[in-house]
């Protein structure tokens, strides 16, 4: 019995023994498990292709910054473009009348976008770099010469010009015009980037013919130079002046859609829908000097049609 006792007594404690190496054993396969899977989480989970879509420690981007909104009551105004925001033709014969400009004049009877848009005194917070006679090439020296003032809003109202040449094989390519317009914007935009642009379509030049055509006054004085591409022979309609009229108008079209695409690609930049080009100018409405550029009262509308597309909350997209 005693033999028995001990062979059960060692048969016990030998029992014991392996229990407890077992358990040892387990415990640290246990913790070789553990710190491994926390090796492997540290290595693969941080990076950009974890199950959890959290970024390292500095690898977040950046949010973009919010575009800045159209100001539609802004509190300086400067313009440039050609002879018709220099109010040509507006008071007297051959000469510029700036006060009678649609953009920048002090003459009641305009009611300029910057009386509109100002109030009294728009002297003080307006400034005109229009120049009778420029063509598109002219202005990113205007947009420069505009953006020392720091204006809130530069007006553009230009390429009658680049239309109106002695003959059609003198007008600007429609490729060199959106590219000379393309180096006026970024002029300001590097200049000035928080400048607000808008953007007055080239009007109708065969529609201002048809007004104009069978005044007498107004035939002599297109016979001294203005827009012959356009205005010469006014009352021919053979084949070839036909298609000379038709030649412009087109090129004028494909001005407009180098305005409008290329006002596109820039922020803050608002193109008039083609408003000016649409719209229908009556007689009272053109100089009584010329039958071409835009008198007081045309001048007026001009200030008008601008001042609904600056304030609209929302750009016009048509053509």
């Amino acid at each position: 019995m005693p033999e028995r006792r001990r062979a059960m007594g060692l048969g016990s404690a030998a029992g014991d023994g392996i229990s407890r190496r077992g358990r040892l054993a387990a415990v640290a396969a246990f913790a070789l498990l553990l710190i491994g899977g926390l090796v492997l989480a540290a290595a693969f989970g941080s990076g950009s292709g974890s199950d959890s879509g959290q970024r390292a420690p500095g690898s977040a981007r950046p949010s973009p910054s919010p575009t800045p909104p159209w100001d539609r009551h802004p509190e300086s105004i400067a313009a440039v473009g050609d002879s018709i925001t220099q109010g040509f033709d507006a008071c007297s014969l051959l000469s510029d009348c700036a006060r009678a400009s649609w953009v920048t004049g002090t003459d009641s009877a305009v009611q300029s976008l910057a009386r509109r848009l100002i109030g009294d005194a728009p002297e003080r917070h307006s400034w005109n770099y229009a120049v009778s006679g420029s063509v598109m090439a002219d202005l990113p020296a205007q947009m420069e010469r505009a953006a020392r003032r720091d204006p809130d809003l530069v007006t553009v109202l230009a390429g009658a010009n680049d239309a109106c040449r002695p003959t059609t094989d003198q007008m600007t390519p429609a490729q060199d015009f959106r590219s000379e317009f393309r180096r006026a914007l970024a002029a300001l935009r590097q200049a000035r980037p928080k400048a607000q642009v808008y953007v007055a379509s080239v009007p109708d030049l065969k529609r201002l013919w048809s007004q104009g055509r069978g005044d007498a006054w107004g035939e002599q004085v297109w016979g001294l130079g203005i827009c012959q591409s356009m205005l010469r022979d006014p009352k021919s309609m053979t084949q070839a002046a036909q298609d000379r009229r038709q030649e412009v108008h087109e090129r004028v079209i494909a001005y407009n859609t180098a305005l409008k695409e290329e006002c596109a690609k820039m922020l803050r930049c608002r193109y008039d829908g083609g408003a000016v080009f649409r719209y229908r100018f009556t007689k009272t409405e053109l100089s009584r000097w010329d039958w071409f550029h835009p008198s007081k009262a045309g001048q007026r509308k001009l200030a008008e049609l601008a001042y609904r597309g600056i304030t609209a909350r929302q750009e016009r997209h048509s053509g």
